[in-house]
């Protein structure tokens, strides 16, 4: 029994370290619309959320995800799946605050109670001079293939030139 309760102390400690770093902010929720409607317990929804890259002023993406009703969603013990889409577009003039790393984490937020998170990452394709932004969500032991990209190619803004992105990678 000991050891069993401290192999389960074990794996909450990797997942909770395998989520990554916190988010530094929280997404805006922009608003949701019924998939199944339950008639006791709230309805399985999607949902579409907004946040702003914290390292790229001028850019913010957008990503819609699935959230459980019923019983299990109502008390926070439904996993949820990995089904992520995702759209990023420039809002503003480019300023980058330091220099980028690729596949950076953006944003990330836990999907599951332990061991799921999603993560919205960044690259630079210096050649066409685009930030790539990719959503996908992970688990401790296996990953979800299922992903979602979008790119935001760098344009003047106003009488702002374009910023390059390859000049601001580590």
């Amino acid at each position: 029994m000991l050891f069993r309760s401290l192999t389960y102390a074990g794996l909450l400690a990797v997942g909770l370290a395998a989520a990554g770093p916190a988010s530094a902010q929280e997404p805006d929720r922009i608003f949701d619309k019924s998939t199944v409607w339950r008639p006791l317990t709230p309805n399985d929804k999607l949902v579409v959320y907004g946040v702003d890259d914290p390292a790229v002023s001028g850019v913010a993406c957008w990503y819609t995800q699935p959230e459980k009703g019923g019983i299990k969603g109502t008390l926070g013990l439904a996993e949820d799946v990995s089904d992520i889409s995702l759209a990023c577009r420039q809002t503003g003039p480019i300023a980058f605050k330091g220099k980028l790393s690729q596949g950076e984490v953006v944003f990330s937020e836990r999907r599951s109670l332990i061991f799921k998170s999603m993560q919205i990452v960044r690259g630079c394709d210096a050649k066409r001079n685009t930030l790539i932004y990719m959503v996908y969500s992970d688990k401790v032991i296996q990953g979800s293939p299922k992903n979602s990209t979008s790119a935001v190619p760098l344009a003047p803004w106003g009488t702002e030139p374009a910023q390059k992105c390859a000049d601001f990678m580590k």
